[in-house]
């Protein structure tokens, strides 16, 4: 690794870490229905929302009915967005005339974006309309991360009350998500990317006369290019800030529309960690303890930057096949050097690294490399960070609300060790949060290795595989753990738009978001009603390195002992065949 590399790493960090506790402050008021200076005025709209909706604010939920709020909220939402897609042809805001969307792919996407995931087996400028993008998609890029702090918030209520029945309204949590917190970032983030040059018209594509025409097929001649264009810095904003990563366009943000300079790259990589990372913040604030949060903030950076410097460090040291052949690989000032396919020259490696891991650390899945392209070790490092359970800052809300399930499971194994009944925070982990949280951690994990069990042993799944051995399992393994894992990200070479893929991964999608949420409510139902008990001698510091390190080792023990076998199926024995040849 160079200098330079360092120096980026370092300042990536830094500045994501500055600016999370003033933004896990202002969430922790926010949510707890603090007055601050942004809810003063949008305080009139927050209530004529809810008199509209015939909510009433102050009526709180148990979690059955937090959850069952949720999930209809949820189908609506895919319902609405798959007859968006289906009905685009006869729908206004369509310059370039495209027309219905397949209706395995219209439910694919659908749920995709519905669950946060936002998988996209098509190509954005060839597929969706301009008012499919915006009022389908990009709207569904503010509620399905609403309803992810929703949710995390509800949890926090769960260890934050004692003798009660109730975790909050959820519309009110996911109104207030929505008008506090993700509205105003988005839309400074979104002037911000438009002053670097993102993209954001509502006119037709323009067209282009090509200096040297063009011989296609037969007789035809190309003299003209239509250049795809639209409101994208808006969506863009969205998909980083609530971490769901769709593209505005088929390469997403290695697109120089989407992501033209190295200031825009900087300002999205930060806006993919910023709020989950804020977030820690304000569960310390709202459990009335900031060192409980800085504990799991700093859990989620010991893992993840780690990790960062390993993948710059495989992906800068190039492959040993061009080695043999006489490459230069070194950095130089003439050269970045390393393994520059599926890179933009325009970041380089290290900037491809962070955002390689950052994306997948968290469950946003957006990209500035093609993933199939990098090294075996390269390509494995962001498929076993979404098969940590996406809880390495994860997704916006569900990061945090998966990472303290870990928290309960870390506890509980304390617990065991000592013969004491566990605490978390003034609450006896008991039972019933012990069997919610080990379906939270083995669901997700047995649909990965099932649906790509599926996959390869299908003919099906197979036509979908278009390059042969541990690299093509690499890409099936990577797909769905993606799904599940609600990031949306993929390998190259898995032609996923088919019926099977889109069903499989669609219902792949569906569980791994609600199939962690729904045990979560519960938990926090199960807490709520719980006494707060005081701390004893014999009470687990839960605000110590010593805790770090043993919730560091329980995420990092259950991600081995489930997919290691799995990946040595895949970029493992890819390494070593690299290696041989």
């Amino acid at each position: 690794m160079t200098a330079n590399d360092w120096i980026q790493i370092v300042v990536y960090f830094v500045v994501l870490l500055a600016l999370a506790l003033p933004l896990g402050r202002f969430m922790a008021r926010i949510m707890s229905g603090e007055q601050t200076w942004l809810t003063r005025l949008g305080r009139p709209l927050e209530r004529a929302l809810y008199r509209f909706a015939g909510v009433a604010e102050d009526d709180e939920m148990t979690w059955t009915r937090y959850a069952t709020a949720l999930l209809v909220f949820s189908v609506a939402c895919v319902a609405v967005v798959y007859l968006i897609q289906r009905l685009q042809g006869f729908l206004p805001a369509n310059p370039a005339q495209l027309g219905a969307v397949a209706p395995a792919l219209a439910f694919n996407t659908a749920v995709s974006f519905a669950t946060n995931t936002n998988w996209q087996a098509y190509g954005g400028e060839t597929t969706m309309s301009y008012l499919t993008q915006a009022l389908a998609l990009g709207v569904q890029n503010f509620v399905s991360a609403a309803a992810g702090i929703a949710v995390v918030v509800a949890l926090t209520r769960g260890f934050a009350r004692a003798e009660k029945g109730t975790i909050g309204n959820y519309w009110v949590d996911l109104t207030r998500s929505t008008l506090y917190v993700l509205l105003p970032l988005a839309l400074v983030w979104a002037m911000l990317l438009v002053s670097q040059g993102v993209v954001q018209t509502w006119d037709a594509y323009p067209v282009a006369q090509l200096v040297e025409p063009l011989h296609a097929s037969g007789t035809t001649v190309v003299t003209q290019q239509t250049i795809a264009v639209g409101p994208a810095a808006s969506q863009i904003a969205i998909k980083q800030l609530g971490t769901n990563g769709g593209g505005f366009f088929n390469v997403n943000s290695a697109h120089p529309f989407e992501n033209p300079t190295p200031i825009s790259n900087f300002l999205e990589m930060l806006a993919i960690l910023l709020i989950p990372a804020g977030l820690c913040e304000m569960f310390g604030r709202m459990v009335k303890d900031r060192r409980q949060g800085w504990v799991l903030l700093a859990a989620m950076t010991i893992i993840l930057v780690p990790l960062v410097v390993g993948a710059t460090a495989v992906e800068q040291g190039g492959t040993p096949v061009l080695a043999a052949a006489g490459a230069d690989q070194a950095p130089s000032s003439l050269q970045s050097g390393g393994n520059m396919e599926g890179k933009e020259t325009r970041f380089g490696i290290v900037n491809s690294a962070i955002w390689a891991t950052a994306t997948t650390a968290a469950s946003n899945g957006s990209v500035t490399a093609m993933h199939d392209s990098f090294t075996p070790l390269g390509g494995l490092i962001p498929m076993w960070l979404i098969q940590f359970g996406e809880v390495v800052f994860g997704g916006v809300g569900s990061g945090l609300y998966g990472m303290l399930v870990f928290a309960l499971i870390a506890v509980f194994i304390a617990g065991l060790m000592v013969g004491r009944t566990p605490e978390y925070l003034g609450k006896k982990i008991e039972a019933f949060e012990v069997k919610m949280a080990s379906l939270v951690i083995l669901v997700p994990a047995m649909m990965i290795l099932f649906g790509t069990a599926l996959a390869v042993s299908t003919e099906a799944g197979r036509a979908g595989v278009f390059n042969p051995g541990a690299h093509g399992f690499s890409e099936v393994l990577y797909g769905v753990t993606s799904a599940v894992g609600n990031n949306g990200s993929a390998f190259g070479g898995l032609g996923a738009n088919s019926a099977f893929y889109n069903v499989l991964l669609g219902v792949c999608m569906w569980v791994g978001r609600f199939w962690l949420a729904i045990p979560v409510l519960a938990i926090a139902g199960a807490l709520a009603r719980k006494k707060l008990v005081p701390a004893g001698a014999g009470t687990l510091p839960t605000h110590t390195p010593l805790f770090a390190g043993l919730l560091v080792g329980t995420v990092l023990l259950v991600g081995a002992l489930t997919f290691v076998p799995a990946l040595a199926l895949g970029p493992i024995v890819e390494h070593f065949q690299l290696l041989a040849r």
